[in-house]
C-alpha cells in the first residue's frame, strides 16, 4: 500500500490516466449564454481548476426539451460545441482532464426557460411538484407530456450524439446524468414511473431507459470514455421508491454487466432538498456490492473522510463539488493541509465573475 495519501496517487481511469483522485464533481452554475453556448469566463473557471484528478462539467442538454433552467448551457448546436472546444482547450493547456455531463431534466422544467414550442415531458404525466426559477419568478413546473416510445428512442440517440459532440469539442470522456430526480432518475422511481410497457413496472422494465442510454452512449464514444451518475436513496426534484433498494440494485447490477468507465454515486444526505428515504443505507457501500468496477463517490466529503473511503476499498475516486466553487487550487490545500476557503451561496447561480472567477489562491 502508498506511504503517501492515497487521494493524492494516480489512477488509470478508462482512456484517462490520473494524477490524483481528487474529482471536481459537476455543479451547476448558470454562466452560459441566453443561447445556451458557453461562455469565456466558463473557460477560465475551469481551467484554473486544472489541478483535479479530473473535472466534470456542469450539466449539459441536448436538446430544447432537455433544459430546466435559465442559462445552463447546450451541446447540440454549432456554436456549442465549438464554444466548449474553447473549456476544454483552456484546461488541457494547463494539463488537466475534463470529462463532459450530458443530462435531460425531463419534467422539472419550465417553458419560460426554454426554446419556444419545447415541452416539458417525463415518463408519465405526473408533475414534479417543485418550483422552478424563471425570468418570471420561482413558478411550479408543469405536467409533462409522457413520452411515446418513439420518443424515448430518439432521446437515447440524443444522448448519444451529444456524447458524439463532446468528444469532437475535445473532452476526455463524457457522463450520464443519471440522478438527482431528472429524466433517467424519474424513469427509476415510482413516484414518476406509472408506465404500463416495457419502461414501467418491475425493477427491470423501469431501469431499461438507463440501460438503453448508457449502451448507446458506450457504442457512440466507447466504454473507456463512458461514467454514469446516479443518487441511490435520494430525495430530489419529487422522485422517490417504495423498495429502493431492490430498484437501484438491479439497476447497478445491469449497469455493471455494460462495464462503463466508472460509476458515480452522491451520499443522498448532503444538501439543498436531498433528503434520505426511510431505511436508506450507506450508499458507497451499496454501490461497491453492486459495481465491482471504478466506483466514484461524492457528497460531503473532507480530506480525512476522503482518505478512510479510499483506504476501505468504498470508493476508488472521490468528487468534491462545493468546496471547488471557492478552492480552484483545491488539490494543493488538500496536499497542505491547508484551511479551505467557504464559498458564497448568493452567488452560486448569478451571472458574471462574482462568486466565480475571483477566488483567490493562498498566498
Amino acid at each position: 500500500m502508498s506511504e503517501g495519501p492515497l487521494l493524492l496517487s494516480p489512477l488509470r481511469l478508462g482512456a484517462m490516466q490520473l494524477p490524483n483522485r481528487v474529482v471536481m464533481a459537476p455543479m451547476t452554475r448558470a454562466r452560459a449564454g441566453a443561447d445556451g453556448v458557453p461562455t469565456e469566463i466558463m473557460a477560465t473557471y475551469y481551467a484554473q481548476r486544472a489541478s483535479a484528478g479530473l473535472i466534470v462539467t456542469e450539466a449539459t442538454h441536448f436538446c430544447a426539451e432537455g433544459q430546466g433552467y435559465m442559462r445552463t448551457p447546450g451541446i447540440y448546436t454549432p456554436a456549442q460545441i465549438a464554444a466548449w472546444r474553447k473549456v476544454t482547450d483552456a484546461v488541457h493547456a494547463k494539463g488537466g482532464r475534463i470529462a463532459h455531463q450530458v443530462w435531460h431534466v425531463g419534467r422539472v422544467s419550465h417553458p419560460l426557460n426554454r426554446e419556444p414550442g419545447s415541452r416539458s415531458v417525463g415518463p408519465s404525466a405526473i408533475p414534479s411538484g417543485v418550483n422552478i426559477f424563471t425570468p418570471d419568478g420561482i413558478l411550479p413546473a408543469p405536467v409533462p407530456d409522457a413520452l411515446t416510445q418513439q420518443e424515448i428512442a430518439a432521446v437515447v440517440r440524443g444522448f448519444a450524439q451529444a456524447a458524439r459532440n463532446a468528444i469532437d469539442s475535445g473532452f476526455d470522456g463524457v457522463e450520464i446524468h443519471g440522478g438527482n430526480g431528472y429524466l433517467i432518475d424519474q424513469f427509476l422511481q415510482g413516484s414518476a414511473n406509472r408506465r404500463t410497457d416495457g419502461y414501467g413496472g418491475d425493477a427491470r422494465n423501469r431501469s431499461r431507459f438507463l440501460w438503453e442510454v448508457c449502451e448507446a452512449v458506450l457504442q457512440a464514444v466507447g466504454a473507456d470514455r463512458t461514467g454514469v451518475r446516479l443518487s441511490p436513496f435520494g430525495v430530489f426534484n419529487g422522485v422517490n421508491d417504495q423498495d429502493p433498494a431492490t430498484l437501484f440494485g438491479t439497476a447497478i447490477e445491469g449497469l455493471a454487466r455494460l462495464g462503463p468507465a466508472y460509476l458515480h454515486v452522491i451520499n443522498p444526505e448532503v444538501s439543498g432538498d436531498r433528503t434520505v428515504q426511510a431505511g436508506a443505507i450507506d450508499v458507497p457501500r451499496f454501490s461497491r456490492q453492486h459495481f465491482p468496477g471504478t466506483l466514484m463517490v461524492a457528497g460531503g466529503y473532507d480530506r480525512v473522510s476522503a482518505e478512510q473511503a479510499l483506504r476501505q476499498g468504498v470508493a476508488d475516486l472521490i468528487g468534491f463539488g462545493r468546496p471547488y466553487i471557492a478552492n480552484p487550487d483545491l488539490v494543493a490545500r488538500l496536499r497542505g493541509g491547508l484551511q479551505l476557503a467557504k464559498a458564497a451561496r448568493a452567488t452560486f447561480y448569478t451571472d458574471g465573475a462574482e462568486g466565480y472567477t475571483d477566488y483567490p489562491a493562498p498566498a
